[in-house]
């Protein structure tokens, strides 16, 4: 077997990424700390094509290089804005048709593998800090809220491994089924 070289991938570029067809989800950082998480999420994002991210609070804001450590030039391709307050972006997100979905550990969560994103509707994923998650705040705006089962020792995944794993999930759900 052998790898394929970058322009064997058939990428697109910038401009035919931003002219494409998007995934119908908002991806919302309530009060990241990392910018390199923050990085790692544009570049996920990209990958899912998604149509925006919405940056808030602590949120570092690109360009920035720790930011671009991550992104790989991400930043470029994926739209994006700030918020100083996520409970605002929420409600102009709402305001706007998203149905707003918390990834969190809550009571009467969802778990992921049984949520089932309906094809005409638009989702705003919020993400939370990497220590307190989304903010008490934020989850009294939601419309519903989504884990992801665990089965070992550990109380949480990473937030760029729970944004891959939403992301894929909503991906895989709306366009391969």
């Amino acid at each position: 077997m052998r790898k394929l070289k970058l322009d064997e991938l058939n990428r697109p570029s910038v401009s035919e990424f931003k002219a494409q067809d998007k995934l119908p989800v908002a991806v919302v950082m309530d009060n990241v700390r990392s910018m390199h998480n923050v990085g790692s999420i544009f570049r996920t994002s990209d990958g899912f094509a998604v149509e925006q991210i919405v940056l808030c609070g602590i949120t570092a804001q690109p360009p920035h290089r720790e930011i671009e450590k991550t992104a790989l030039g991400a930043t470029q391709s994926i739209n994006w804005s700030y918020e100083t307050d996520t409970v605002i972006a929420v409600e102009k997100l709402r305001q706007a048709g998203y149905v707003i979905i918390a990834v969190e550990q809550a009571e009467n969560s969802i778990m992921l593998n049984t949520f089932e994103p309906e094809q005409d509707k638009k989702y705003a994923l919020i993400f939370g800090n990497e220590v307190n998650g989304v903010s008490e705040g934020v989850m009294a705006t939601i419309d519903h809220c989504i884990e992801i089962p665990q089965f070992g020792t550990k109380h949480s995944f990473n937030i760029v491994v729970s944004a891959g794993i939403v992301l894929w999930d909503f991906f895989a759900k709306l366009n391969l089924q």
